[in-house]
């Protein structure tokens, strides 16, 4: 129903009193200005006119190709449609598309996956070649393709239209970073590595394209937006790491190339270590992440290296510390928004965790999240034993070898 009428109340729905959320209701839609009850019902009674009836039979399917143009009006055509993310693109001519198609064995009509901006809109389901058109656009090498096309197939957009501005994260493992030249070393979250910028990109430039857009205002609705929303694809540093390789951790042998995918992107905190203070600085952290978003931790392999002189032999070891020290007062946790909205309802039914911590004193702390919610990840340049930690819940791995 892409022409379904809508209508709404303000920001913020959570904390509010119920005098509060009446006010809302009786008051206007903040999009039309117009009082907001009177929105509703027109919608419900109203009879169709012209501009319902032109969208009751609504047309997914795009032109294969445009007619013939300079590139400086193709390029200019591409914005005005909203096709990029507003930098300079290379045009998908069909001779591009072709060779760009030689970094797959997969046919160009072969359905990959299906995509939506949010959970309540409908997926839109999109071919090889049409992954392979935003992949040029990218600036992609053939060889890159099966990288992308595993992150397409991954069924998770990078253009999420959430109002907290998300973005996704893409983590590489296996043979293939070295076979096209990706980069795990200096400045390797950075736009210092052809592939790992380009295919990031095209993770996200795929996501707004075939899922039906990511307009402000209409399919995107990030309050902020999100730097990330541009690249944010990396490979892991496996031979550098003290550990094992995460795609292995997950369940996958070292000799698959494997992509996966972490939602979130909302924050960011780094530090530096582990020095003397180490514990003192990670409760500190995980004290100011957004504790309904479990994190994906970034470090240097002089980080990893130094938890591992600490006793930490594993991630899971080094995840288990994190979960068991990283808390908040009851009160606290309680009082985000987002833990209102979407985990609250789980802890009334009983669900657990979360009915533990809702039965908790306000002052007692609680742990934010389990070992297996934690990501660890081992990459840099080895400059410095630096580490990041993202808003990043691990949503899940692809194969990427299938679609050589």
């Amino acid at each position: 129903m892409p022409t379904a009428r809508q209508a709404f109340v303000p920001q913020p729905v959570v904390g509010r009193t119920a005098a509060q959320l009446r006010g809302y209701i009786e008051g206007a839609d903040p999009v039309s200005k117009r009082p907001f009850m009177q929105e509703v019902v027109e919608a419900l009674t109203r009879p169709l006119d012209d501009k319902d009836t032109r969208g009751a039979s609504f047309d997914r399917s795009t032109p294969r190709l445009l007619p013939a143009d300079s590139e400086e009006n193709l390029q200019r055509l591409f914005v005005e449609q909203k096709w990029t993310d507003f930098l300079p693109i290379v045009l998908p001519t069909q001779e591009r598309v072709a060779a760009m198609l030689k970094g797959t064995s997969r046919k160009p009509d072969e359905i990959v996956g299906r995509l939506a901006p949010t959970a309540f809109r409908e997926a839109w389901e999109f071919n090889v070649e049409k992954v392979a058109v935003n992949a040029v656009m990218a600036g992609c090498k053939p060889e890159y393709l099966p990288v992308v096309l595993a992150l397409a197939a991954s069924g998770q957009t990078a253009r999420s239209s959430s109002t907290t501005s998300f973005a996704v994260l893409a983590l590489v493992n296996g043979p293939i970073r070295g076979e096209i030249g990706m980069d795990s070393g200096i400045g390797v979250l950075g736009p210092f590595n052809h592939a790992n910028a380009t295919i990031g990109r095209a993770y996200n430039l795929l996501s707004q394209n075939l899922q039906g857009g990511s307009v402000p205002g209409d399919t995107f609705m990030g309050s902020f937006g999100n730097w990330l929303n541009y690249s944010a694809c990396f490979p892991e540093a496996e031979e550098r790491s003290p550990w094992a390789p995460f795609h292995v951790e997950k369940g996958f042998r070292r000799d698959e190339s494997v992509a996966s995918v972490f939602f979130g992107g909302r924050y960011m905190l780094a530090g530096f270590g582990p020095r003397e203070t180490w514990q003192e600085e990670f409760r500190r952290a995980f004290a100011g992440c957004e504790q309904h978003l479990a994190p994906l931790f970034v470090m240097d392999p002089i980080c990893a290296r130094g938890f591992v002189e600490l006793g930490f032999d594993s991630r899971d070891k080094l995840a288990r510390w994190f979960s068991e020290n990283g808390r908040m007062s009851a009160r606290e946790y309680w009082d985000n928004q987002w833990v209102q909205t979407l985990l609250r309802p789980l802890a009334v039914a009983g669900v657990e965790p979360y009915a533990t911590k809702w039965k908790a004193n306000p002052d007692a702390a609680v742990r934010l999240f389990e070992p297996g919610d934690i990501s660890i990840a081992v990459a840099g340049g080895e400059t410095q034993g630096a580490w990041r930690m993202y808003g990043g819940r691990y949503v899940k791995s692809v194969r990427i070898d299938p679609w050589r």
